[in-house]
């Protein structure tokens, strides 16, 4: 909530007080100030954003930040080195088990695109600990090839992504990364629901599915076989038809009783919405929806009524969704 992060925010304020006195926080209610607002294109609150030497200019947006202690690493990193560069084992070894993931960029030489966007990339994900290093011995040491990126869950490898010149964008690696702040499948409820909002995965898959029934561990296994191979593209989310405090997105996508199981895809930035084809729930018909709404190539769905039989008896027809592009266009 609101309430909390200012908490939070003013948490981070006092640390950073002792620490780096220069670095200034403030708070606006912005409720009655138009003119700011429409400066600084404020869209939802909260927003925070930093502003750097002085200049009202384009300030950098600081989003998805909610604990004090990711506000803190998300200043220092902006204000300084980024990344932590690693010389040993031993050093790689203390920030891995720092705590629950930390991220390692093992690289040829310390100078090249791939460091650069590593290093931005560390800018915008304070939610966990990256270093990264050249060192022949520590990547011998993991039996890594250089030039790649490694993600660690729990002291062990999770992801090993491959960081060639100008391939990967700073967006495309900070949204891989940031999923490993989520379960591979994450059930939507009150708590989760902010955290699959932060991760900035802006393509959605959802599995509408009674998480009683007999055929749910099959169904449910389907599911996450085809989530490992989209992570960072779609983020794979289950919602349980059980839950009656789930009702709202029920209606939001029409999604009835008899319908389910019920797999849909939604665009966060347009709030289209994808129906999946198939209604078997396999491997292959999630990964084949996947593959075709990536390539811009699934028919989005708009839930509709039945047209109704007396539509056009009438001087003023009946329209719905499944005839209003015949009869309109």
């Amino acid at each position: 909530s609101s309430q909390n992060l200012s908490e939070e925010f003013a948490e981070a304020a006092r640390q950073l007080k002792k620490e780096a006195p220069r670095i200034q926080f403030g708070k606006i209610d912005v409720t009655h100030q138009h003119d700011l607002r429409k400066e600084f294109n404020i869209q939802a609150f909260p927003t925070v954003k930093f502003f750097v030497n002085g200049s009202r200019e384009d300030p950098i947006d600081c989003k998805g930040v909610r604990k004090a202690s990711a506000f803190i690493t998300w200043v220092k990193r902006r204000t300084g080195p980024s990344t932590v560069l690693i010389n040993s084992t031993d050093q790689a070894e203390a920030i891995i088990k720092a705590g629950d993931l930390a991220v390692i960029g093992f690289f040829r030489e310390l100078h090249s695109d791939s460091v650069e966007v590593f290093c931005e990339t560390a800018r915008d994900v304070p939610e966990m600990p990256f270093g990264m290093t050249a060192s022949e011995d520590v990547c011998a040491n993991y039996g890594v090839q250089r030039n790649s990126l490694i993600v660690f869950k729990e002291g062990k490898p999770v992801h090993n992504e491959v960081l060639e010149d100008g391939r990967q964008s700073k967006l495309g690696l900070t949204r891989l990364i940031k999923t490993f702040t989520l379960d591979l499948v994450t059930e939507y409820n009150i708590e989760t629901s902010v955290k699959i909002f932060d991760v900035p995965v802006e393509n959605h898959i959802l599995l509408f599915t009674p998480m009683n029934s007999e055929t749910f561990n099959e169904i449910y296994e389907n599911y996450q076989s085809a989530a490992a191979e989209f992570r960072g593209k779609v983020l794979f989310v289950l919602v349980d038809t059980d839950e009656a405090r789930n009702g709202r997105i029920f209606e939001y996508f029409r999604i009835r009783d008899i319908d389910v199981p019920a797999v849909r895809i939604l665009n966060l930035t347009s709030e289209a919405r994808y129906r999946m084809p198939a209604d078997e729930v396999t491997v292959g018909n999630l990964k084949e929806f996947c593959q075709s709404y990536l390539h811009g190539k699934a028919k989005q769905h708009l839930p509709s009524e039945e047209i109704p039989q007396d539509w056009d008896k009438m001087p003023v027809k009946v329209l719905v969704g499944k005839n209003f592009n015949s009869i309109i266009f």
